[in-house]
């Protein structure tokens, strides 16, 4: 088998009293879990969701949103996971975009979308379902829909392994969100590669604080169901609840974005005895700086991973045990994949030299939904070309150098931000930093950083700059100007928007 429709079901039979989900006050066994699921699938197949059909969803952290994920498995249609944190516009084209007959709402996000079902020619209106404790028209309560579903399996749809199982949409910060396809031998890859990449069991217990529409959520949630593991989904990221949770179940595998770590690290009363039960803390969706890196292993040693990747499917993974001797890097591809760096005329490079990442691997997307354009520019001879800047070490790790279109061209040299961002994480005062590019009638370009201050701290924007271009290696890296941030934009992924906070800058300095 090489599809996970029938995951939570096998589970179900061979360990049905073991519990499997844990999210709010509810504690679910696989049986419970099974049911629950079966119960949505018979729902939306008895409503005339068929194999194929795309399901969206526009919900927070929920138990109702692993029910979707899991019953839309069983009835091999496919999954569009969308941020609630859309706006009515960007909703409507997302929504367009992937086709969706039927979408899931919450409370917070069903006044978005009651404003533009008239632009949704696929949606089917009895197919709009409603989570949470509101009553809309032309919204059917989520208990209302499964009340009357039977809790058995659902017909087998003879799923094959290159059908799509979901549909990940890019988080739209180099151009419009593109629609990612991942099949169903995409997401077993992810079954059985990060169960062994995070050296889990059937009796670990993961913990799961951020979002679940973030295709790095899938990186353990794939693997728990896989296993038959425990899974806790909190809803929302809080460090005080990640501590409690961490100590009174047990926790033994976590995966948190930078900004996430950075602030468990900072949180006063953060304490490293609460974790010794901890066996993997992954670090994934962007680049921990050095400095980080360095204060986690100190607090938290021998249990760090960090994942480099692209939803679209090439990844590296710098392992717990290589994490001292190759702190700098991103890791090594796993087995099966493989990496090259490639320059100009897509000739491959040398150790040292920097060009763009590219690489091949057994979870590669099918590739952008309706987008063949696309496609074809991101995949080719089965590579994939990833858009970011790299370099490989003799012993063929990786080191992440910067997104090609984040790259500051000033006075004619190669300025790469995360360069400079390593030198700012080191200020006493700096919680965060964001260093990008902005126009310069002399230079082309020149360096400024957004910060994030730690609480308490007295430096102003100067000192920092100061400080920071005292540091740097190079004069073309010093800033030309820093402002503080009270928070940074970001994407579902925990990501920041550059392009916003290069905005913001361009306004506020007219």
């Amino acid at each position: 088998m090489t599809d996970i429709t029938g995951i939570v079901a096998r589970h179900a039979r061979f360990r049905p009293d073991h519990e499997a989900v844990v999210v709010g006050g509810n504690r679910l066994t696989f049986r419970t879990l099974n049911q629950r699921v079966n119960r949505l699938a018979n729902a939306l197949l008895n409503a005339g969701v068929k194999k194929g059909d795309n399901v969206a969803t526009l919900l927070p952290n929920c138990l109702e949103m692993l029910d979707v994920y899991w019953a839309v498995a069983k009835l091999g249609a496919v999954a569009v996971p969308l941020s609630p944190l859309l706006q009515s516009s960007a909703m409507a084209t997302l929504l367009g975009q992937s086709e969706a007959v039927a979408v899931f709402a919450h409370d917070e996000t069903v006044d978005e979308i009651d404003a533009v079902k008239d632009q949704l020619p696929a949606l089917r209106p009895e197919l709009s379902i409603l989570v949470g404790s509101r009553q809309e028209p032309g919204f059917a309560a989520y208990e209302d829909f499964v009340a009357a579903a039977p809790d058995d399996n659902p017909p087998n749809p003879d799923v094959d392994r290159d059908d799509p199982y979901n549909i990940i949409y890019s988080s739209g910060t180099t151009g419009d969100p593109k629609g990612i396809v991942l099949s169903h031998s995409a997401r077993w890859q992810y079954c059985t590669l990060y169960a062994s990449s995070w050296r889990m069991t059937p009796e670990s217990v993961i913990l799961h604080s951020g979002s679940l529409v973030f295709n790095g959520a899938f990186m353990t949630l794939m693997p728990a169901m896989y296993l038959g593991a425990r899974y806790i989904l909190h809803q929302v990221f809080d460090t005080a609840a990640i501590r409690e949770t961490v100590s009174r179940e047990g926790v033994t595998h976590m995966m948190m974005v930078p900004s996430q770590i950075v602030a468990l690290l900072d949180d006063p009363d953060f304490d490293p005895a609460e974790f010794e039960g901890l066996q993997c803390l992954v670090s994934i969706g962007a680049p921990l700086l050095l400095e980080h890196k360095r204060r986690l292993e100190e607090m938290l040693p021998g249990r760090m991973h960090e994942l480099y990747g692209l939803a679209e499917g090439f990844q590296t993974i710098l392992d717990r045990t290589e994490f001292g001797a190759k702190m700098a890097s991103v890791g090594a591809p796993p087995p099966g994949f493989d990496l090259r760096i490639v320059g100009e005329g897509n000739r491959d490079l040398p150790p040292g030299e920097v060009g763009e990442i590219v690489g091949r691997g057994p979870i590669l997307m099918s590739g952008y939904f309706r987008r063949p354009d696309l496609t074809a520019k991101a995949l080719r001879d089965g590579w994939l070309y990833s858009g970011d800047l790299g370099m490989v070490d003799e012993d063929g790790y990786l080191y992440l150098v910067d997104r090609k279109k984040d790259m500051i061209k000033s006075g004619g040299v190669s300025v790469y931000p995360r360069d400079i961002e390593e030198v700012v994480a080191r200020h006493p005062d700096v919680l965060e930093a964001a260093v990008f590019g902005v126009p310069d009638d002399k230079w082309g370009e020149t360096p400024v950083a957004a910060i994030l201050l730690r609480e308490g701290a007295e430096a102003t924007p100067e000192s920092c700059r100061d400080w920071v271009n005292a540091r740097v290696g190079a004069k073309f890296q010093r800033l030309s100007a820093v402002f503080f941030k009270a928070e940074f934009p970001r994407n579902a992924a925990g990501k920041i928007l550059k392009g916003s906070l290069r905005d913001q800058y361009l306004k506020d300095a007219g």
